[in-house]
Parts: C-alpha cells; structure tokens; sequence
C-alpha cells in the first residue's frame, strides 16, 4: 500500500496529496457524520463536534471555516513542483499561458455546470462559486507568481491585505457610511449587488455573496500563501529546519490575524484580511504535522485512506453533485437502518462515504487522475 502511494505522487511531496485528502474529507462526507452525531448521543462534545463543521454565521470561526483555505493553500503549495518545474525544464512563456488560461477556464466552467448553467435559467443561476473561485485565484496567483520573484509576491500579498482593510473600512456605503461590517452595510455586499448577474443566494449570507467579487482578491493570498510554504518545502534544508520553519510562520500569522482581529474581524463570507492570516495559520500548522510526520519521519500508511480522496480532489467535488451517492448508501443500507434507530442517521452519511472512496480507490488503482 506504501508502495503504491509513493509512486502516484510522481515525486511530489507525499504530505501534499494526504493534506488535501483530509480536507476533501470533511467536504465529502465527514460533515455530514459529526452533523448525526448528537442525533445518537446528545452530550456537549457531540454538540461542539457538530457546531465545528458548519460555517459560522458572520464574524468567528469554526473548524468547517478552514476547508476552503486549506484548499486554496494546498493548490499553491504545489505551484513549486507543477507550474514552476514547467519553467525550469524551458517550456515557453506562451505554453505556460495556454495551460494557465485552459485549466483556470476549465475550473470555471466545471463550477457554472454544478451551479446549474445548464438549466439555461440564468436569470436565477449564482454565478460565483467554490470552483469558479479556485479558477479565477489560480489564474491571478499563476500569472504572478510566472512573471514576478518571490519578494514582489510577498509584496502583493500584503498590500492586497492591507488595501482590502482600507477599502473596507474607509469607502463609504451608500445608506450605512464607511467601516460599516454587518452583511447588509458592508462594501463586500454592495459590490455584489451591484457587479453580480442572476440571483445571490440567501443560504449563504443574504445581502452579498460569501465567493463574491472583491473577496477573490484576498482568497488569492491564501492560494499566495500556500506558494510560500511551496518554496520552503522545495528549498535544500532538512526535514527538521522545514518543519520548524512552518510552524514559526504557522505562529506568526495566528498572532497577527488575532491581533488585527480586534479591530478588523476574521469574516469567512467576505474573507478578511485577518481571516486569510488566521485561517493561513492553522494551515501552515497542519502541513507541518502532515510534512513531519510522512515526509520526515516516513510514516505514511495511516494516511492512505486521505491520499485516494486527495488524488482525485476535484473530480469527487464535482462527481458528487452528479452521481446520487447517498441514493447508492440508502439501497444498501435501508433496512440496517430502519432497523437500528437513531444510528441510522450516522450510517447513511458512512455509506455514502464509503460509496465515494471506494470509487476512489478503484480510479487510484488503475491510476486513473483527473486533472484539469
């Protein structure tokens, strides 16, 4: 089983495919398990586990607030050893453009079709979404990152950070003034109202939308962010010296984030600045666990399990809005659960997990990735 993980990873830092593995976890199905746990044993920690994997309502956050940037993170934690080693081996400017452009149009594409593009219904279709926002941070952070070094990215990301906090707090908004942060007076929302096509979606925060327009800019540093830790990663140091290195910038970045936070809060919906370095804290604090653990020390079987679903990351986010896997866990197990009570409701959502890794393991057998 080792084996076969190390020689999927075509030479990639192993800890990488496990990290987005165990984020696409909870987005396909381990959500969903912790959500039914109170439904079996209503005690405060099944209570707190279920609080964690739902947003939180406005300013705050929950563990559930840290899938989408640690996405964002691991696709610019691998820039260093895909995009990048394409300029190394002499491939030119405008091959690399192409690429860029295809796979960003692609991603885009593949979100419109989830958010139902199909449909023809575009009047009332949300034209923003998960996917479409890693194609337009993937884009932005790509071109970047291919035409600049790594001190004017670091430039960037911190004057995005920075210009974002004083657009937000010194533009003013028609009706509510300026440095107003609810939903329905902040300049993220009235963007939105203004800028975006079709409907906004009320199940996300009502007046604006939580993947709208100028928030892209700063989910693009949490992309910029995971670069960063890509060059440290790629770099000639030891296992130990990275490892350190990631939890000294894992430290700094929560510090600066809670700190700013006291009078620019952490908002998931309109992704503050201080959310991207609080979020881009526990993200840098992870890779470090999953590096020192795998990479480092060399122990990577537990982690098989997240590297399938990480293998093919996009391709189960999109297949699951296609395929009825939860239609697939309910013929199987109907009758287990008609007959088990309130366990049922936790074996539902393991059988539709189940159902999508074990599509995953068939595809991470043949050696068959999605890529786009």
């Amino acid at each position: 089983m080792e084996g076969l993980e190390k020689k999927s990873l075509g030479g990639r830092i192993a800890s990488l495919d496990a990290l987005r593995g165990f984020d696409m976890f909870w987005i396909i199905g381990g959500d969903a398990i912790c959500r039914s746990l109170p439904a079996i044993k209503d005690t405060p920690l099944t209570r707190l586990l279920a609080r964690q994997v739902d947003h939180n309502p406005w300013a705050g956050f929950t563990f559930y607030d840290l899938i989408f940037p640690l996405f964002l993170f691991i696709i610019g934690a691998v820039f260093p050893f895909s995009l990048l080693k394409r300029i190394e081996k002499g491939e030119s400017k405008k091959h690399l453009y192409f690429h860029i452009v295809k796979r960003s149009l692609i991603l885009i594409l593949l979100g419109l079709v989830a958010a139902g593009l199909l449909e023809l219904d575009f009047a009332n279709m949300r034209w923003m979404g998960v996917l479409q926002r890693i194609g337009l941070c993937y884009f932005l952070v790509s071109i970047l990152v291919v035409n600049t070094k790594w001190r004017t990215q670091l430039g960037v990301f911190f004057g995005i950070l920075l210009l974002y906090w004083a657009a937000t707090m010194l533009v003013p908004v028609p009706h509510f003034g300026a440095g107003n942060l609810t939903p329905e007076g902040c300049l993220h929302s009235y963007i939105d109202q203004k800028v975006l096509p079709g409907r906004i979606s009320a199940e996300f925060y009502g007046p604006g939308d939580s993947l709208g327009v100028i928030s892209t800019l700063t989910a693009a540093c949490s992309l910029l962010l995971g670069v960063f830790a890509g060059y440290w990663l790629k770099s000639e140091r030891s296992g130990r010296k990275k490892t350190l290195g990631l939890l000294m910038g894992g430290f700094f970045c929560l510090a600066i984030g809670y700190l700013w936070g006291m009078v620019f809060p952490i908002i998931k919906h309109i992704w503050t600045s201080t959310y991207v370095l609080w979020a881009g804290g526990w993200c840098l604090l992870l890779m470090a666990v999953f590096y020192w653990i795998i990479d480092v020390k060399g122990r990577s079987r537990w982690a098989f399990f997240f590297v399938v679903i990480g293998m093919n990351a996009i391709l189960i986010y999109f297949g699951q809005e296609v395929v009825d896997f939860d239609g697939i866990a309910k013929f199987f197990l109907s009758g287990v659960v008609r007959t088990t009570g309130a366990i049922g409701l936790v074996l539902l959502p393991i059988g539709a997990l189940a159902a999508k890794w074990l599509a995953l393991r068939f595809l991470y057998r043949h050696k068959i990735f999605f890529k786009v």
